[in-house]
């Protein structure tokens, strides 16, 4: 026998296995509504602003500009962002929720409630804070702040 450790005991385990299985099921309800994770991150991070440049946008996300442009891009195919001209830069562009994007933003955030209810109740209210207050704390003290979308 070798003195090589199991998956099952590694911590980094357990949270990908309890990752995956609420981003999946979350992934699946927004999907039906249609729009990725992704793109629901992305508009989620707008719908406080009247309008944003895609860099602070990226800077908000913590993510590059290309892969905002990305995201944009399909935004926009969907209607659910517009670009705009920038009226401080003439070379830069504004990006804005449209009237459907916004009206997107209550039905999805919904959703995303009943996905962390349905499956953090099988923990008591005070194993959920717990759980809370060390992820929170973890990700405080890695200077984890991007916007997770994947």
């Amino acid at each position: 026998m070798s003195n090589i450790s199991d998956l099952t005991t590694h911590m980094g385990y357990w949270l990908r296995l309890a990752s995956n299985a609420v981003s999946q099921e979350f992934a699946r309800k927004v999907t039906a509504e249609g729009v990725t994770v992704a793109e629901w991150a992305c508009m989620r991070s707008m719908y406080d602003e009247d309008a944003m440049s895609p860099s602070a946008l990226a800077e908000k996300m913590g993510m590059t500009k290309s892969a905002i442009s990305k995201l944009a891009d399909r935004l926009v195919e969907k209607s659910l962002i517009e670009r705009t001209s920038n009226p401080d830069d003439k070379r830069g562009q504004s990006l804005r929720l449209t009237k459907e994007g916004r009206r997107k933003i209550p039905r999805l955030a919904k959703l995303a409630d009943q996905n962390d209810a349905e499956n953090f109740a099988v923990l008591t209210a005070k194993e959920r804070a717990s759980l809370d207050r060390i992820l929170r704390a973890f990700a405080e003290r890695h200077g984890l702040t991007g916007t997770p979308i994947d």
